[in-house]
């Protein structure tokens, strides 16, 4: 570790939170990093899927969604993206004395409405009250359940396969920093908060060679692609004008001196498929609502000196770097 204490850049998903899961979280329980991923069979089990998640979004409430359908999308998503179908979430809610009731109600109201709408059932869940200033309003932990579908493993990577993203990138990360910092834009950005699973089960019938899929969330998807890069041992080559974005939100990022490809997605998905089905894994998920401006965003090579590439609008190529901390603290 290269600190002696926890900074707020280690939950950013980023270098820092990496370091502190390989250096300090995962020796402890006698595994490696890929044993320990978001999602993962239960013991003793064939496919029975295992996740768990918690949410510390400021603010509460942000276009396009609040901490408790955030909360479900999360933890549904990291089961979709482990091939499993989601069947079942526990929550835990600690709460901040003085946090009012009409809120709590909203909150949990809509967690209720996204559940019903994912499909899922929240079954059980705890409840914490703590003292003001300990829990800054409000936090949700989740467990979810879900039997698997298909198995994908980043080690089944193979040069020439295609990177696919099922829509535009960093609508969360801004739509929640425009509401916490009262940035008044032209364009009202709202969160892209969703349920992926539909995306998923839609590749899954169609018979797709799905090698792994990711949401690209905290670190945004140069963090996925990062991650994915180093599990597989290859190497990803983008191409800048393929990458779906809306003309607003890169023009806020590029005004925040924030880099597009590091802000955080709560309802994308990224698909590395073999490249012969590449053209129909974008048909298909083209054919779902949340998937309409799929696209092939770019491909594998072999393993290189630089894990991410990208090729910019002007014909030049960069290394995409994997983000240090958090630019955006409690996105999620």
């Amino acid at each position: 570790m290269q600190h002696d204490k926890i900074l707020l850049a280690h939950g950013g998903g980023g270098i820092l939170t990496r370091e502190l899961i390989e250096t300090i979280i995962v020796p402890a329980f006698g595994t490696d990093p890929r044993g320990l991923p978001d999602a993962a069979p239960v013991p003793g089990t064939a496919d029975i899927m295992l996740t768990t998640d918690s949410f510390v979004v400021k603010p509460l409430f942000f276009p396009g969604g609040d901490i408790g359908s955030l909360s479900i999308h999360g933890t549904v998503n990291d089961l979709a993206v482990s091939g499993a179908k989601p069947l079942a979430i526990a929550l835990s809610l600690i709460i901040e004395e003085g946090l009012e009731v009409e809120t709590l109600r909203r909150v949990v109201t809509s967690a209720a409405r996204a559940a019903r709408e994912c499909g899922v059932a929240v079954v059980t869940g705890d409840t914490k009250v703590v003292a003001r200033r300990e829990a800054d309003g409000l936090f949700i932990t989740t467990a979810g359940v879900g039997i698997r579908r298909i198995t994908t493993d980043p080690r089944t990577i193979t040069p020439g396969d295609a990177v696919i993203l099922s829509g535009p990138i960093a609508e969360h990360g801004i739509a929640v920093m425009s509401k916490r910092e009262g940035i008044d834009f032209k364009t009202q950005f709202e969160s892209d908060s969703a349920s992926v699973w539909p995306l998923v089960e839609s590749l899954i019938e169609s018979g797709a060679a799905v090698r792994v899929m990711r949401d690209p969330t905290r670190g945004g998807l140069a963090a996925a692609l990062m991650e994915l890069a180093a599990d597989g041992n290859i190497t990803v080559q983008l191409r800048e004008d393929a990458i779906p974005i809306e003309e607003g939100v890169a023009a806020a990022c590029e005004m925040l001196g924030l880099d597009p490809l590091t802000v955080a997605n709560e309802g994308k998905l990224v698909v590395f498929v073999s490249k012969r089905d590449a053209e129909r894994t974008v048909a298909v998920l083209r054919t779902i609502a949340t998937g309409q401006r799929a696209a092939i965003i770019g491909s594998v090579v072999p393993a290189g000196p630089v894990p991410v590439t990208i090729e910019t609008r002007f014909g030049s190529v960069r290394a995409v770097d994997m983000p240090y901390g958090e630019e955006l603290p409690r996105i999620c």
